[in-house]
């Protein structure tokens, strides 16, 4: 069996995690390229405060928001392989005992590195066209002498070209190590581990049947224990939500709107794209649990509860995470970055926004944890008859 372009196209939170990195970072790296270029016909104090700001203004951002979209785009594209791995274990198994080495098979999985592409060229083509208008929103007060964007070879090296050679390696590679097991653990469909879960949990079902108190917040930790990848990309999409959002808000006085709008948008999809990630393999993993616990009459608040219930605490950790986040952010870019720009106000702490941005969050998660219940409720009990 090899891996086919469809499983690649499967990868779209990869994708889209990689398209935002590159587009950001692309944005501010040819801006201070660019910026470098022009500082001998800087002639005034103010100007001199200016460019200093820029160019620590685009380091920061790259360092800060290019660094954590690389990791998440490790860690997703980590993810995924294993999703895909665990769900062909008969056949990858077949394969090894055909004969075929865990190197040749494992050198399939270098399509993953397709979806990299993709979205690094995307986010490399986006930034070019709005590069443009970014330059000019950024010397809006002309301190700057005027200057137009130039093409920086090297970035697509380093933004399009070395990413996805780099995280295509990390799919072959992480595939090859997954597949280093005996023949008989892959034949078998399911990690050992899982199915001694899903046997134990399923045979509590039976004996103790309906309205078990302790059985509920036994499986809602084990459930967590089971997945805890999935905590991590809870945890991100709440963090993303909460950073991202209060600091468009924030920034009136400090950004552009054009900034404003693009760190709200990144966040806002990153958000939904990690958090439904999540909650789908969430559903899926526990769909024979959910199943028989309806058939032996726990009610559908229960059902969901039990699955959904432990996620909670960490959805409202990682906002509270992001609330801290974005306010040492801005306060630094405040305090260090713009001190010689005159005119930039202090910057404290919103909490009314905070406020605002929390209640939108409250409406978010738990309108998609609806949406959930409603996919639980329609799972049918013969979902578990192949188990």
């Amino acid at each position: 069996m090899a891996v086919g372009i469809k499983d690649a196209v499967k990868l779209i939170g990869v994708y889209i995690i990689c398209c935002c990195a590159v587009l950001v970072c692309t944005m501010f790296l040819n801006y201070n390229l660019d910026l470098v270029g022009i500082k001998g016909l800087i002639d005034s104090p103010a100007s001199a405060a200016m460019y200093d700001a820029q160019v620590m203004t685009s380091k920061v951002v790259i360092l800060v928001t290019g660094g954590c979209l690389l990791a998440t785009s490790v860690v997703t594209l980590i993810f995924y392989i294993k999703q895909f791995i665990d769900s062909h274990k008969k056949e990858l198994g077949i394969l090894k005992a055909l004969g075929y080495s865990e190197a040749r098979i494992a050198g399939n999985f270098w399509v993953f590195g397709l979806c990299v592409l993709l979205g690094t060229a995307t986010g490399f083509a986006l930034a070019y066209v709005i590069m443009p208008k970014f330059y000019e929103i950024q010397n809006s007060d002309n301190l700057l002498p005027v200057f137009t964007p130039s093409f920086h070879a090297e970035l697509l090296v380093y933004f399009v070209i070395l990413p996805t050679l780099a995280l295509g390696a990390v799919a072959v590679v992480y595939a090859y190590v997954k597949l280093r097991c005996p023949v008989i653990g892959l034949l078998k469909g399911k990690e050992d581990i899982d199915a001694k879960r899903d046997f134990k949990v399923h045979k509590r079902i039976f004996k103790h049947g309906k309205r078990d108190i302790p059985f509920l917040k036994s499986l809602k930790s084990i459930t967590l224990r089971s997945k805890k990848s999935l905590v991590f990309f809870i945890c991100f999409a709440s963090f993303c939500f909460s950073a991202m959002v209060q600091m468009s808000v924030s920034m009136k006085e400090l950004a552009s709107e054009m900034m404003e709008t693009m760190m709200m948008v990144i966040g806002l999809v990153l958000a939904v794209t990690t958090l439904l990630l999540a909650i789908a393999t969430v559903i899926k993993r526990n769909a024979g649990t959910v199943a028989l616990m309806r058939a032996n009459g726990y009610s559908q608040k229960e059902c969901v509860n039990a699955v959904f219930g432990g996620y909670r605490p960490f959805a409202y950790a990682g906002f509270a995470v992001g609330t801290v986040y974005q306010y040492g952010l801005l306060k630094i870019m405040v305090a260090v970055v713009f001190k010689d720009i005159g005119g930039v106000p202090d910057y404290s702490f919103d909490w009314k926004t905070m406020l605002i941005v929390l209640s939108a969050f409250v409406v978010f998660y738990e309108a998609v944890m609806l949406i959930c219940a409603e996919k639980i409720r329609r799972i049918p009990l013969k979902s578990i008859m192949c188990d």
